[in-house]
């Protein structure tokens, strides 16, 4: 009795103490994860389909989770009818990945493009026939030059055959077209649908270039630089043989503000960063702060992408950030997914998933609309 006598007391006193009291507070506290939801356990069964593994996906964790995440939030620009733009880092495209593009924007899931110059280079090898391989990326790279061979990493090219012969493909386009490309200063969404329209009568295979079906559908491509890949490499050849051609940055700037401004809402998706995460997010900065018309920025986004917060760049740059600058707007996390990954992975996943969730849009076709856009915001930088 005695020794129960002094537990019990020990146990009085020690729940006396600061930090037992404490303790014995949080225990009494309901969970903050009490309406979190349940983690089970998900079977893979055979015959799933897309939908069927993405929703699986969702019930994990890690990255998983976040690409079911990723696919609801398209799928939720889609059903909102929001203008979806599409941002192409990266070499996706020249590895073969533009088919998938193509199937995006004949469902009306995509109405603006903003890639790299070299991805609409690469991806014109698909429609006139040219050699792509699917190679090891663990050759000698001395041997390959040696030999006339070129590489992006797992994807093999011919340098006469391939990149060559696509050279000469580009300056027969400026030639051919040259009275309408040098009518005036362009931007780069115009010279991308001009060349889009004649690669559909020229090309041995339009059908799998999605530069040709942008242009069929209505849909501007903007380069995210004017300089940095072949295409203007060889638009300067062209100069020097007569035939210049001026691509306008502050068009291309003006442009796409244009787009943004008349859209109800927008949504972006990103594959990989660089130059087009940047471009895309530009356009609520460019009526906000340069135009200084009030504007909010964009309301979705998504990325796939490998980079790293830590390091600064714009690449892993996080959508949060993002709002400092006015490029989103608001820090809401079901409107704003970040998927860490390599998007050759993801991308395919998350546009199967919608083409099977989503009914067809028509296209916005906003190709049609440009000069009515230009002069919306024109009449409201005159009159702001």
């Amino acid at each position: 009795m005695l020794f129960t006598f002094k537990f019990t007391s020990l146990i009085v006193v020690l729940t006396q103490q600061p930090k037992c009291k404490k303790m014995v507070n949080m225990m009494n506290q309901e969970s903050l994860f009490k309406n979190a939801p349940d983690i089970v356990p998900q079977p893979i069964r055979k015959n799933m389909s897309i939908s069927q593994l993405i929703h699986s996906m969702g019930q994990s964790s890690f990255e998983s989770r976040n690409v079911y995440k990723g696919a609801k939030l398209y799928k939720c620009m889609i059903d909102e009818n929001d203008t979806i733009w599409l941002g192409i880092a990266g070499a996706g495209i020249a590895g073969g990945m533009g088919g998938m593009v193509i199937s995006l924007i004949e469902s009306g899931f995509i109405d603006v493009v903003c890639s790299t110059g070299a991805q609409i280079y690469h991806d014109l090898h698909f429609a006139f026939d040219l050699p792509v391989k699917a190679i090891s990326p663990h050759w000698n790279d001395t041997i390959l030059r040696n030999h006339g061979d070129t590489r992006i990493y797992d994807i093999g090219f011919r340098e006469k055959e391939t990149l060559e012969v696509q050279d000469q493909i580009i300056c027969d386009f400026v030639k051919e077209l040259f009275p309408k490309l040098s009518e005036k200063p362009i931007s780069s969404w115009e010279f991308n649908y001009l060349l889009g329209k004649w690669v559909i009568d020229n090309a041995k295979y339009p059908e799998r270039s999605f530069t040709a079906e942008a242009a069929r559908r209505g849909v501007p491509i903007f380069w995210d630089s004017l300089s940095n890949h072949s295409i203007a490499m060889n638009l300067m050849k062209m100069e020097k043989e007569g035939y210049p051609v001026q691509v306008s940055a502050s068009t291309d700037i003006f442009d796409s503000a244009a787009i943004a401004y008349s859209s109800s809402e927008t949504g972006f998706v990103e594959l990989g960063g660089g130059g087009p995460k940047n471009f895309i997010q530009q356009t609520g900065p460019t009526i906000s702060q340069i135009l200084n018309i009030d504007f909010e920025g964009a309301d979705r986004g998504l990325q796939i992408s490998t980079a790293v917060e830590r390091e600064g760049s714009l690449s892993s740059c996080t959508f949060d950030e993002a709002v400092t600058w006015g490029k989103y707007k608001s820090t809401d996390d079901k409107q704003l997914v970040q998927i860490w990954s390599e998007y050759s992975i993801i991308f395919p996943l998350i546009s199967a998933y919608v083409v099977d969730e989503c009914k067809a849009r028509e296209s916005k076709n906003i190709i049609t609309k440009m000069d009515e856009y230009r002069e919306a915001l024109n009449k409201n930088i005159a009159t702001d």
